[in-house]
């Protein structure tokens, strides 16, 4: 069974006596038969919690520095109008004692914790956001990862890998930019793409009737059951007219055709996203990130061009750096970037074109 937990925050212009605070509002705990234990925090204001016979818990703590939060936990089939009307009673109380002493009040939605079904997801920098997922609709665990692809009535099926959301039904915007934003014409071209196992990518650019599209990845399973808006039905075969998917690590495949001496005319890299971390001699998602850049680098023709995404426009300290890596490559090369909104990310996300590889 799962939990509720509501918010209900005051934040005031000077800080108060907490002890009559906490007097003050006895009257209404007890309507609600809930008992009480209050805690002195030895100068840091005081805590009082509230527990009902019907499994309600009520933390009010009015703090030192002029706060006053109160946390209410409860069953998720507890009566939500007698709950309503219980923070109603409190929001009310609160502002007759404070005799308008209160710069803000804020209460939250709330949190739904233990659910069978996760609707919160945090973005590539850090902030909590809540979906509306109603179902998961497929989890499998990978040698690699875990896959799951949960349904959003906004933003249709969602794919996450390992925690991190990857790609809704909705986000074209996202295979659009990492493709070049349409102002690319992959007809007769070699089109090597890295990851994608959503199809996306694949789907998008067999549109064009390019020469041959390879891809690397292993979350075809869940996808072509059901992402089939993002990928039609491209992930049916592992082999088409003009593309051919491989079910590899893509490292050793690229490392084959640097000694082979194959070039494609675009390589689009859809493995990883720049990493939060700006420690790259010490994070090994950096270390695969640069693997990945350089080999794939090599297998780009003179005239090729190479796609990648970013990470939320917020971690700027983590794209700098990345286009510090760009100048460490085997060979110079330019690069442009585009700022897209991905509607399931919620956050503006960058997409790099590097290109222009003189080796010397």
């Amino acid at each position: 069974m799962a939990l509720r937990h509501y918010t209900l925050d005051f934040s005031l212009s000077t800080p108060v006596d907490s002890a009559s605070t906490v007097h003050g509002l006895l009257s209404i705990f007890h309507e609600q038969e809930m008992t009480e234990t209050v805690h002195d925090t030895e100068g840091h204001g005081y805590i009082a919690t509230f527990v009902g016979k019907n499994g309600r818990l009520v933390i009010l703590r009015v703090h030192s520095h002029g706060l006053i939060t109160i946390d209410l936990q409860c069953y998720e089939d507890d009566n939500i109008v007698q709950l309503d009307n219980l923070l109603n009673a409190l929001e009310k109380k609160l502002k007759t004692l404070l005799h308008g002493n209160i710069k803000r009040i804020k209460r939250l939605p709330a949190l739904i914790r233990g659910a069978k079904v996760d609707r919160y997801w945090p973005t590539a920098d850090g902030r909590l956001v809540e979906y509306d997922i109603d179902r998961v609709v497929y989890e499998e665990d990978s040698a690699y990862q875990n896959i799951k692809i949960l349904h959003s009535g906004q933003f249709g099926n969602i794919l996450v890998l390992n925690g991190d959301v990857n790609l809704a039904e909705s986000d074209l915007s996202y295979t659009q930019a990492i493709m070049g934003s349409g102002k690319e014409n992959y007809a007769g071209k070699d089109v090597l793409i890295l990851g994608g196992g959503d199809g996306g990518i694949l789907a998008e650019t067999v549109k064009q009737k390019p020469k041959m599209v390879y891809i690397d990845q292993k979350v075809i399973d869940g996808c072509k059951m059901h992402m089939r808006k993002t990928c039609g039905n491209v992930l049916d075969n592992l082999k088409g007219d003009c593309y051919q998917i491989l079910v590899e690590d893509c490292v050793p495949v690229l490392k084959k055709y640097v000694q082979e001496g194959r070039t494609f005319d675009y390589v689009i890299n859809d493995l990883t996203a720049v990493p939060i971390s700006t420690e790259p001699e010490e994070d090994s998602t950096w270390e695969f990130l640069r693997l990945i850049l350089d080999l794939s680098i090599k297998v780009l023709r003179s005239t090729g061009k190479y796609f990648t995404q970013g990470n939320s426009v917020n971690l700027t300290e983590a794209l700098s750096l990345y286009e510090e890596q760009l100048g460490k490559l085997s060979c110079p090369v330019d690069f442009s970037k585009e700022v897209v909104c991905v509607p399931s990310y919620l956050e503006l996300y960058p997409f790099r074109q590097i290109w222009s590889c003189h080796y010397v």
